[in-house]
């Protein structure tokens, strides 16, 4: 009986406390809720660099210089009963190594996303997300000889969902869309022919020499799309940032997942100087991998694989 009325003589004092508080004070609260909203701008540019001169050098070895760049760019704008969430990231990479290589690309992306949420209940959204992904230059297979293997368009993908997100807490957000469209593009005829990406090869007569259809530019599909995103600071100066994107067909093998999973750890040096690590993994059962099995220089097969990439840079920072 004594803890009931020692807990409601608390409450009772904490409500009266609270009409206490001065006009000054309510307008101090209403000030700082409502920094919370309108736009939020911001860009990093994060630049490496990375050379190796060797002359009259006993043990061997080759000259090579190697500069990576990376642009993140967002927008937000936060309102009461909504937000618009806009993101572009840039990032391009070469390589020369030795005296006869010519420049080669190590990175190419580019990836523009927009986001509008309407609050349904609490943390719970009705959203619909935009996303276009693609490359700036061409790219090639170094083997006996450079093939090209992806362009400008070559692949693009445009993916639209319309969902529900919810924030699970401050670092963590979901975004599930059981409507969801995905359309792949490949504006590099010979690609298409070839029926890279996915898309639809071009069709020969019975000796495979006269051309009855070229290779379609477009390929469309309908499913499901869920979105993971997570950004911590998870000790002083460093930051994680990771994404994952999931994806299933309704109409053609809807157990075959995309997956798309996004890496970045961002190390702070000091206010100019930064290191990150990035990763990228992708798997896409519609994309044919090339390969050699037997090692002997000749592409003797192809089917789809893990896709992965990894990027350390270590150079100049700045954020604005």
């Amino acid at each position: 009986m004594n803890k009931i009325f020692l807990a409601l003589t608390m409450m009772l004092s904490v409500a009266a406390i609270q009409a206490q508080t001065t006009e000054a004070e309510e307008a101090l609260r209403t000030k700082n809720a409502d920094t919370l909203l309108g736009w939020k701008k911001g860009c990093i540019v994060n630049v490496g660099l990375s050379q190796v001169s060797l002359t009259n050098w006993a043990a061997g070895g080759q000259n090579s210089l190697s500069i990576n760049g990376l642009v993140s760019v967002f927008a937000h704008k936060k309102m009461k009963n909504s937000f618009w969430e806009n993101y572009l990231d840039l990032g391009y990479g070469v390589l020369q190594q030795g005296n006869t290589q010519g420049w080669r690309k190590t990175d190419d992306k580019v990836d523009l996303l927009t986001k509008y949420g309407q609050q349904i209940s609490g943390k719970y959204y009705f959203a619909a997300l935009a996303n276009f992904k693609t490359q700036m230059t061409p790219g090639y297979n170094f083997g006996t000889e450079a093939v090209r293997i992806s362009n400008l368009l070559a692949p693009a993908y445009i993916l639209s969902a319309i969902g529900v997100e919810t924030e699970v807490n401050s670092y963590l957000s979901l975004f599930v869309a059981p409507v969801t469209s995905k359309i792949t593009l490949v504006y590099d005829q010979d690609l298409a022919d070839a029926g890279a990406f996915g898309v639809r090869a071009a069709e020969y007569d019975g000796t495979g020499t006269t051309l009855l259809q070229q290779g379609k530019n477009i390929r469309s599909e309908f499913g499901a799309y869920a979105r993971v995103s997570y950004k911590r600071e998870i000790m002083k100066n460093v930051t994680l940032k990771t994404k994952l994107d999931l994806f299933s067909n309704y109409l053609h093998n809807p157990q075959n997942i995309d997956v798309n999973w996004d890496l970045l750890v961002v190390m702070k040096v000091n206010k100019f100087i930064s290191a990150t690590l990035g990763t990228n993994l992708i798997y896409d059962d519609d994309i044919k991998i090339a390969v050699d099995r037997n090692n002997d220089g000749v592409i003797d097969a192809s089917g789809p694989r893990v896709q992965f990439k990894e990027l350390i840079t270590a150079g100049f920072s700045c954020k604005f």
